[in-house]
């Protein structure tokens, strides 16, 4: 199997904190990755949406630079985030403060985990692990891997494509 362009991807939020514990903001990660999709800009094959961070394995389009398309990705869904934080939560909004000189408040850690991948193995390798994230003793999230909505676990175990962008990487 030719892999090309597939990638484990994960963002964190600024200082770790906890910031997608509301589905709301979890919503705007899953928005964009539909928005994505749906530009043909990324094929989508695992997520997991954790309190803190996200990761997934996905393909880029071979015509898109991966720098770009991850910052776009990470500015328009923090600045998003922020906005509803700004007036869900104005305490918590005022702890993003950092006064850099590209920016006020910071939702995103700088440098996010972008690994290619070139091997089937490692592909399911990284899939598995995304998919079981969330029932870790560190997170104990749910029972079952399928139990946790922000994740791709029903659709590898269930067969369900809830979301409508999920695909699966032997497919292609």
């Amino acid at each position: 199997m030719m892999i090309k362009n597939y990638f484990f991807f994960t963002a964190t939020n600024f200082e770790w904190k906890h910031l997608l514990k509301n589905d709301k903001y979890k919503d705007i990660i899953i928005e964009s990755f539909k928005f994505l999709v749906s530009e043909l800009r990324i094929r989508v094959f695992a997520f997991v949406i954790m309190p803190n961070h996200f990761h997934t394995v996905w393909k880029i389009n071979e015509d898109i630079e991966r720098s770009d398309f991850q910052r776009d990705l990470l500015k328009y869904t923090g600045q998003t985030i922020l906005r509803e934080i700004k007036s869900d939560q104005p305490v918590i909004y005022e702890s993003l403060y950092v006064g850099a000189s590209d920016r006020k408040y910071q939702f995103w850690k700088r440098n996010p985990l972008s690994v290619p991948l070139f091997s089937k193995k490692v592909v399911e390798q990284k899939i598995n692990y995304i998919i079981t994230n969330p029932v870790r003793s560190n997170w104990n999230l749910a029972i079952e891997p399928q139990d946790y909505k922000y994740s791709s676990a029903r659709y590898y175990y269930l067969g369900k494509n809830e979301f409508g962008f999920l695909e699966n990487y032997l497919e292609i």
